[in-house]
């Protein structure tokens, strides 16, 4: 700790003593005749002087100036000229001032300005001129929302929901229909089995904006369907950049609590990793005798494994998180320029469930004519969770005329510690036979360690004779670990006298689980674009390719114990291993590790995955106002698979291997300056994960449910087709409406095994269709009365129906299971597509009270979750109504601090999925109650 304040305390000093005696103006020249793309060596002049600066090959220029206020003129030779009055320069800030030059000018253009830019605005305008259809937030906007990570923030856009406060679903579709890229790069996450990664990872102070592209071009990959959610992290600032937060929030129903549970943390668990004390015991191909073959050596082997069984009641503690970022560039010989950013994060949030349930109920086997589910699995019990994300992020620039070349290191380490006491009844006659319980006790302590290193390297090139070529190349490098340290689930049979024992008939035996998964990511990519004319009118040429390569290692190691049947003192599980309780010659009765409990080959695969693409697209106006952009993407997918199963061995065994073809196609015709109509096609495909297409066995010791892979597993294919009218207003205000439909051949979903409620799998199950409608509407309430111009109301909703028509084995398995009157339809909904979402706000900006506060409400429709089979009925999300209020205000001669006020939650929600059955009370898959936040942060930009 003591290294850490001195770097902080350097860090001061440095910011202190940066003291800009200038003022600058800084922003993009945009080209007008192609979509607003960056102008290339514009000139800008300050009027009546000979002092000015040309843009660079991104259209970006900058001008350092003394105080004062100065006019600016921007011109570009067959463009228009644009001259700019009461531009307003102070010592110290930078004016952000974009402008859009367009062609066939007689006058030159004059405007008076307060010189600032709405960013807002700037986002809209590049939804307007974008060839595919999106939708994208600011980071005005992300500002004025109040969110302090991407996925509070990317909740209010079009057809957006945020699963568990981290993972993006778009128009609905679950996580396999949605992907995440970094700075246009795919990555993968902490969880590698999902198609995005943890949007709550990224704090927003380095975000520049936040792109949703939900319209395929052939330059994206083709395994997205709802849509791609791009992350834009800020470039090189202009000047010197420093800015350190601080925040705290608790939540009455979880923190101050003296009944918390969590195990003894290691020395670094303060840092989202482990010291090494949770490293394994034993060796994975240590040889257990049994109690009769080698007894001195038994006793030693059971004595390595820590006691601690049973977690530690301790006070919870409020959340916290803490963060600063630095930036800054430099001259480097002749205009070029040296550019850096650094920023970290720290977020130690504990959460608490103090009546968390779990349940696994199933059709009555035996009776037909009984509606109602019986009871196969009910667990109750209190839950504690500790978890650190530390963040970090350095990204170096270096630019030149027709160049910029950039490397961003990016490190996320996460440690998750959890503990808890649960009270469960099992049925005695297995699923579905509605018969008497055994009652169990269990105790978990958990760690998982997480890691995610990435790295960025990017160039970008302007060339030709009027620089009219551009190349833009990526290699990606990613390293993702997940690894599960020493999980300890003690589960306790409690006889009708009272004592408890170890039953394996009515549980499992106690278990120690050391889960290893580490991933390669290699991604790289080169595009080209060609500026040209085509029938006299602007026109585009691009084309590229692509290779993805993913490599996994995954392996599970477990050992059990046993105590012959001796009853466990008081029903503490920590008296299992307490050394006078081991089994030896003389303590016969003692607890002992199982003969046998060596590494098994069925616990372990390796994955391998190869993605090549190619592609080709054009962008050309059919008629002055008609614009198409027409494409064709290939990618060759290869999947491998190496593992046993049993005796059967796969070594490289080919899972996958398509070559296939994507075509898109998007057309804008504009209605009028500020209005568009687009419509497109696009193909797209989802793939099954590692995880998902291999034959891997994955246990959840603390809910006993199980993950089987699917080694015969197919892509599923979409055809989709999008409408939409949108037109712009100024000051950030729009409206939209938008249509959109997909059709599905052979959807992944995710299933219980038939009579089996505790085991999960993935299949193909059938073809669906998907169709909907989303609408957009920004206004600010100045048409009421102009006291109310500050005020916005928003408002985004989308409505979606899905049909998926079952697969033979799913139908023919429902009817065989259904109750008496029941009508099984070959139709049902698709699972994880929500058939409603709305995201609106009410939100107060003033910029010079430096005042923006606002209420901002989310709800998602209730969801197939989980799809029955055979005796085990379906399961479904019920809605969660999410209601937040936020505030921010700046304060201080510059309005250098600010304060931020939170309140998550508002309602009180409870997340709750339920299986729900033919004419059935509905019952309980999953119960948590997260209870209401209130939080609050301070920030200083130096």
């Amino acid at each position: 700790m003591k290294n850490i304040y001195i770097v902080l305390t350097l860090f001061f000093i440095t910011c202190i003593n940066v003291n800009a005696q200038t003022g600058t103006v800084a922003g993009n020249i945009l080209d007008g005749e192609y979509n607003n793309e960056p102008m290339a060596f514009a000139n800008i002049l300050v009027k009546g002087t000979t002092t000015g600066a040309t843009s660079d090959f991104e259209g970006k220029y900058q001008l350092n100036l003394d105080q004062g206020t100065y006019t600016l003129i921007f011109s570009f030779v067959g463009y228009q000229s644009k001259e700019i009055s009461d531009v307003i320069i102070k010592s110290g800030q930078v004016i952000n001032l974009d402008v859009i030059l367009k062609s066939n000018a007689l006058d030159e253009i004059i405007i008076t300005t307060s010189a600032k830019r709405n960013t807002e605005n700037a986002v809209l305008n590049m939804q307007k001129k974008s060839v595919t259809l999106l939708d994208g937030l600011s980071a005005q906007s992300i500002k004025s929302s109040g969110a302090g990570n991407l996925a509070s923030a990317v909740k209010s856009v079009p057809g957006v929901s945020v699963e568990g406060g981290k993972y993006v679903y778009v128009r609905g579709l679950g996580d396999r229909y949605t992907k995440s890229t970094l700075n246009g790069v795919d990555i993968p996450g902490l969880d590698p089995d999902r198609n995005t990664i943890q949007m709550d990872i990224f704090p927003t102070n380095i975000l520049d904006n936040i792109i949703v592209i939900k319209s395929a071009a052939a330059e994206y990959p083709a395994d997205f369907t709802g849509g791609v959610v791009d992350i834009v992290t800020k470039d090189f600032p202009t000047k010197f950049e420093a800015s350190i937060a601080l925040g705290a929030g608790f939540n009455p129903s979880m923190h101050g609590k003296d009944n918390y549970l969590n195990g003894t943390a290691s020395s670094t668990d303060f840092w989202g990793y482990d010291d090494n004390s949770r490293n394994r015991p034993i060796h994975r191909y240590q040889n257990i005798p049994g109690t009769f073959d080698n007894r001195g050596l038994l006793t030693t082997l059971t004595g390595r494994f820590d006691s601690e069984l049973r977690a530690k009641e301790t006070t919870s503690n409020p959340n916290f998180d803490f963060g600063f970022t630095l930036g800054d560039q430099f001259e480097v010989g002749e205009n070029n320029k040296l550019g850096y950013l650094a920023s970290f994060s720290y977020k130690n949030s504990t959460t608490f469930y103090e009546n968390r349930l779990d349940g696994a109920f199933s059709i009555d086997a035996n009776d037909r004519s009984n509606n109602q589910l019986v009871t196969d699995r009910i667990s109750t019990g209190s839950e504690g969770i500790n978890n650190v994300l530390v963040n970090g992020l350095v990204g170096l620039t270096f630019k030149t005329q027709n160049s910029k070349y950039k490397v961003n290191v990016l490190h996320i380490q996460n440690g998750e510690s959890a503990g808890g006491f649960f009270n469960q009844l099992v049925a005695q006659g297995g699923p579905g036979s509605g018969s008497g319980f055994e009652p169990l006790t269990k105790d978990a302590i958990t760690y998982t360690e997480r890691s995610v290193t990435n790295v960025l390297l990017n160039g970008e090139h302007s060339f030709g004779t009027d620089n009219d070529w551009s190349l833009d190349w990526k290699l990606s490098p990613t390293i993702s670990k997940v690894h599960d340290l020493d999980h300890r689930v003690t589960p306790l049979q409690q006889s009708q006298t009272g004592e408890y024992f170890i039953s394996a008939s009515a549980a499992t035996f106690p278990i120690r689980i050391w889960r290893f998964l580490q991933e390669e990511n290699w991604a790289g990519k080169l595009d080209f674009s060609k500026k040209y004319e085509l029938f006299g009118k602007p026109a585009k040429v691009k084309f590229g390719g692509g290779h993805t390569y993913k490599f996994r290692d995954f392996s599970v190691d477990d050992w059990t114990f046993d105590n012959n049947g001796t009853p466990v003192a008081n029903g503490n599980p920590n008296n299992l291993l307490l050394p006078e309780n081991i089994w030896n010659r003389d303590n016969t009765k003692g607890t002992y590790l199982i003969s046998g409990d060596i590494f098994n080959p069925n616990d372990a695969y390796e994955g391998e995955q190869h993605i090549s693409s190619t592609y080709i697209s054009n962008e050309f106006n059919i008629t002055e106002n008609l614009k198409s952009i027409l494409g064709l993407r290939a990618e060759a997918f290869t999947s491998y698979y190496t593992g046993q199963d049993g005796v059967i061995l796969y070594n490289r065994f080919k899972v996958l291997d398509e070559y296939d073809l994507f075509p898109s196609a998007n057309f804008i015709y504009a209605v009028t300056e500020k209005s568009n109509i687009r419509t497109s096609y696009y193909r797209t495909t989802a793939r099954p994960s590692f995880k998902e297409a291999s034959l891997s066995q994955i246990f959840d010791p603390i809910t006993d449910r199980l993950f089987i892979g699917n080694i015969d597993l197919k892509p599923t294919y979409i055809n989709n087709l999008d409408l939409r009218f949108e037109n712009f207003g100024d000051a950030g205000q729009m409206f939209a409406i938008s249509g959109f439909y997909k059709d599905f051949t052979d959807p992944l979903e995710k299933s219980f095994f038939a009579s089996a409620p505790t085991q999960l799998t993935i299949g193909n199950l059938g073809s669906a269709k998907v169709y909907g409608a989303e609408v957009e509407f920004r206004k600010n309430l100045g048409f009421i009365a102009e006291s109310l111009t500050n005020l916005k109301f928003s408002l985004n909703a989308s409505v979606t129906e899905s049909e998926l028509t079952m697969s033979d084995e799913e139908f023919n398995s429902r009817q065989a299971n259904a109750r008496t009157g029941e009508t099984i339809d070959r139709k049902r909904n698709l699972q994880g597509q929500s058939p409603f979402l709305i995201n609106t706000s009410l939100n107060y900006s003033n910029e010079e009270m430096g005042l923006q506060t606002g209420l901002f409400f989310n709800m998602q429709g209730k969801t197939l979750e989980v799809v029955g089979l055979g005796g085990v009925p379906d399961v479904f999300t019920i809605p969660f109504e999410s209601l937040n209020f936020t505030l921010n205000k700046s304060f201080g001669e510059d309005k250098k601090s600010s304060i931020d006020i939170k309140i998550s939650n508002i309602l009180g929600a409870e997340r709750e999925s339920v299986y729900q059955s033919f004419r059935a009370e509905d019952k309980v898959f999953s119960l948590r109650e997260p209870g209401t936040e209130f939080s609050i942060g301070y920030a200083y930009k130096f």
